[in-house]
């Protein structure tokens, strides 16, 4: 059960029952993940005076498993310095600032926002919080702010890890075009180390912004093989349909730049729908563990301060594992669902099967509103189109699908009769991503985590993913049909329903 709110709250219409939401007010990124004494903390962008984006606060929730939140009081509130943008969290194990006299505690390092009293223009500058009570009490450093660049408009989300092989703190910082990268023994002094993305490195269709940088090991690579990641998130551009996005790098790290495998023009996108944005993984997961675990905000600038919710806005993905693997065509990204979702399986199960002819569609699934599904695809040479069809009430008016076009192997969400799309023109479309397994196969494995008021569809081992907001006009059920045009194919379903974070079971 989720903790601090009355059950009564999580109730409105499209209030997401999987994932996590605020019980009022306004969210957007996720902030501050860190884990620490057992517990997951999620800070996040947060305005609590309306539902609409406004001074930005910090959120804060905790979890034991990523699925069950308890809300805390917010964690950092405007002061002298400015709003609280977006940023990060850390454990200081060797109380290298000297806040938790030789022991160990949680150090915040996220940007300040505010006009220049001299020049009258917008600045962002980098400030920390420390907390010696498990983040229930944030005390801001007298020291503020402790990192600042003048010239740059944009200077903001600093995401900050330690690098061990150099023992240094580094700081990855977006700055407008670019990322900037820096070192610091104390986390209070910092110092300016190398640069990346401002010679035309990866898409530049917006504003950079919420980057993450870390390692992993690569399946399938040779024995020991370990490559860096670096993500980075696109603003939104009117002239552009997609909206905010991201992308990722993979390469190498030397503790003080990034370098990029692939060619500059090379853009590798972190999910292929409209609803995965700003997203960052947690920091100090134990080694034992040995997960990176990451959350994004689930909604999109082009449309996020008008979706169709009144006393809360906004929602997070489900949490997901990143795994890299050898794809044949490079080092390429793979997520999962967290396995602890599966604490919210209720025991009905739903296995199915059906042969489609060219033109057919078929019921295979008919259930209550929150799903886990599992589906695989088989088609023979010449079928040009295979799908499924997403049903979340009676009406026939109603459909999302999610579909793969043989041929080309592009795999799409179609939310253009998903039901309410009225508050944005550029809600309803279509959208789809390549998938990266060679051709000549002829098989689609999904699987799909449906909500209230999303669709995350991770295709392939997740290999390719897309994450879709949709607001059905009624929910009574969910029906799930399979089709085929041209040819012939066979489907397998799996379907497991799931209980609500909010339930009392």
């Amino acid at each position: 059960m989720v903790e601090g709110q009355g059950n009564r709250n999580f109730q409105e219409p499209y209030r997401p029952q999987l994932h996590f939401s605020p019980a009022a007010g306004w969210m957007n990124d996720p902030n501050g993940m860190v884990y620490y004494e057992g517990e997951y903390h999620l800070f996040y962008q947060y305005y609590p005076d309306g539902t609409r984006w406004g001074p930005m606060h910090w959120g804060h929730a905790v979890s034991p498993d990523m699925v069950q939140w308890k809300h805390l009081p917010i964690a950092l509130a405007p002061d002298e310095h400015g709003t609280i943008f977006s940023g990060s969290a850390v454990v200081d194990w060797r109380d290298t600032t000297g806040f938790f006299r030789g022991g160990s505690g949680l150090v915040a390092i996220f940007t300040q926002h505010d006009t220049d009293p001299g020049t009258g223009k917008q600045r962002q500058r980098q400030s920390l919080a420390y907390s010696s009570d498990k983040g229930r009490t944030w005390t801001m450093y007298a020291g503020n702010p402790v990192l600042s660049e003048p010239e740059l408009a944009d200077f903001r989300d600093p995401k900050v890890f330690w690098y061990e092989p150099k023992r240094q703190w580094v700081m990855v910082i977006s700055a407008a075009d670019h990322i900037r990268f820096y070192r610091s023994d104390d986390l209070k002094s910092w110092e300016l180390t190398g640069q990346f993305g401002n010679d035309g490195q990866g898409s530049h269709d917006g504003v950079w912004e919420c980057p993450d940088l870390f390692e992993l090991p690569v399946d399938g690579g040779a024995a020991g093989l370990k490559k860096w990641v670096l993500i980075v998130s696109i603003g939104e551009r009117p002239d552009l349909p997609e909206g905010s996005r991201t992308q990722y790098f993979v390469g190498s790290f030397d503790g003080d730049m990034f370098h990029n495998d692939n060619p500059a023009e090379t853009v590798l996108w972190l999910d292929a729908g409209r609803d995965n944005y700003a997203g960052v993984t947690w920091s100090d997961i134990p080694e034992e563990d040995g997960r990176r675990l990451f959350i994004g905000w689930m909604s999109n600038w082009k449309y996020a301060n008008l979706t169709p919710t009144d006393k809360w806005r906004g929602a997070m993905t489900i949490p997901r594992e990143l795994r890299l693997y050898d794809s044949g065509q490079g080092v390429r990204l793979r997520q999962f669902p967290v396995r602890e979702l599966e604490e919210l399986r209720k025991s009905a199960v739903h296995v199915t099967s059906a042969a489609l002819r060219d033109g057919e569609r078929k019921l295979l699934i008919e259930c209550g509103g929150l799903l886990d599904m599992e589906a695989q695809f088989e088609w023979d040479e010449g079928t040009s189109e295979i799908g499924l069809i997403l049903r979340m009430s009676e009406s026939e008016s109603e459909e999302t699908v999610i579909g793969l076009d043989t041929a080309t192997l592009r795999l799409f969400a179609d939310r253009t009769r998903s039901g309410d799309s009225g508050f944005h023109p550029l809600f309803a479309c279509r959208h789809d991503a390549v998938l990266e397994e060679p051709a000549g196969e002829r098989k689609l494995k999904l699987r799909m985590i449906m909500d209230r008021c999303s669709v995350e569809v991770f295709a392939n081992d997740g290999s390719a993913v897309i994450t879709d907001l949709v607001f059905p006009l009624a929910r009574d059920k969910i029906r799930m049909e399979a089709y085929v045009n041209g040819g012939r194919a066979t489907v397998q379903a799996e379907a497991i329903e799931l209980q609500s974070i909010y339930s009392t079971e």
